[in-house]
């Protein structure tokens, strides 16, 4: 029987998660500003074609395109009635493009999009439960594990785990995107983050998304310093450059994005993979470079 994802990390694989989804859709014909989870019915091929390429690329985590997918988010897109067919479906797709394969699905929960008050709108127990309901879905439709990412606000994630764990049990990731550098938009620095999610209980503590690749360096070499949990690397190739309206460049390429990955492993990071930019090429390098390391 295939290990599972806690089994994997605690006999010391160093895994390898997928790359962007987003960036990747809009190169494959995703309008500007249309949620990728639509894609989800107008073009499973294209979801399952991105899965297959990162797992070709050397990813043995892949995440579900359900960043978007609390019915808070759904809601601006008119599918909030339908969160849990959302979420289903894109577990469904997930394991349809991975097959027979050794390869784990992770269900992927983004922000929600709103302030909790009394900062913002947002009720803490409306939170929890958006949470819930999506955790719910990606757990009956099997997924391995769940991943709350791109957090920024401890009170959101603090209420994201309050509902994941009040429906699931599955192994749980909680990643912060440090976007003003080394600390997130509220101002939560990567050391005091990971303190607090191991208090919380989570499983794996995170860094995702971001911005360069030397400071998320520096914020997962914090987060090891302040706890023992496994950590998950995921940050983004970069910053856009934006060419025109709506077309981006990101200028980290494949080898150093490599070249990074190798670093990251070295400094203790259990899981590597890459966020926006993050291309199947980019993604072999990081894969390449994960396994070389942990050989070393």
């Amino acid at each position: 029987m295939a290990k599972s994802f806690l089994e994997r990390i605690k006999a010391g694989e160093v895994l390898v998660a997928d790359g962007a989804t987003g960036t990747n859709l809009q190169q494959r014909g995703l309008a500007y500003g249309q949620a990728p989870e639509e894609w989800l019915f107008e073009r499973p091929d294209q979801i399952m074609q991105l899965h297959r390429d990162f797992v070709e690329a050397g990813a043995n985590i892949i995440l579900t395109c359900t960043f978007g997918g609390t019915p808070l988010r759904l809601e601006h897109v008119g599918m909030a009635d339908k969160a849990a067919e959302v979420n289903k479906q894109a577990v469904a797709l997930a394991k349809q493009a991975i097959g027979d394969r050794n390869v784990l699905v992770a269900g992927s929960l983004g922000p929600t999009g709103q302030l909790l008050e009394p900062l913002g709108p947002l009720s803490a127990a409306d939170c929890a439960n958006a949470f819930a309901e999506q955790a719910r879905a990606l757990a009956e439709a099997g997924a391995d594990l769940l991943v709350i990412e791109t957090q920024f606000d401890m009170a959101e994630a603090t209420n994201a785990i309050r509902g994941v764990r009040g429906v699931t049990t599955l192994p749980l990731v909680v990643s912060f995107s440090y976007d003003m550098g080394t600390r997130t938009m509220m101002g939560l620095e990567a050391g005091n983050v990971a303190r607090e999610l191991t208090e919380l209980g989570v499983d794996v503590v995170g860094i995702n998304c971001g911005k360069s690749l030397d400071e998320n360096f520096e914020n997962l070499k914090a987060a090891r310093a302040a706890t023992t949990l496994p950590i998950w690397m995921k940050p983004n190739a970069g910053l856009p450059r934006m060419l025109g309206v709506s077309d981006s460049i990101y200028d980290v390429t494949p080898e150093m994005m490599g070249q990074a990955a190798a670093a990251w492993v070295a400094a203790g990071a259990n899981i590597a993979g890459g966020c926006c930019g993050t291309s199947p090429a980019h993604l072999r390098e990081i894969a390449r470079a994960a396994a070389l390391e942990k050989q070393a």
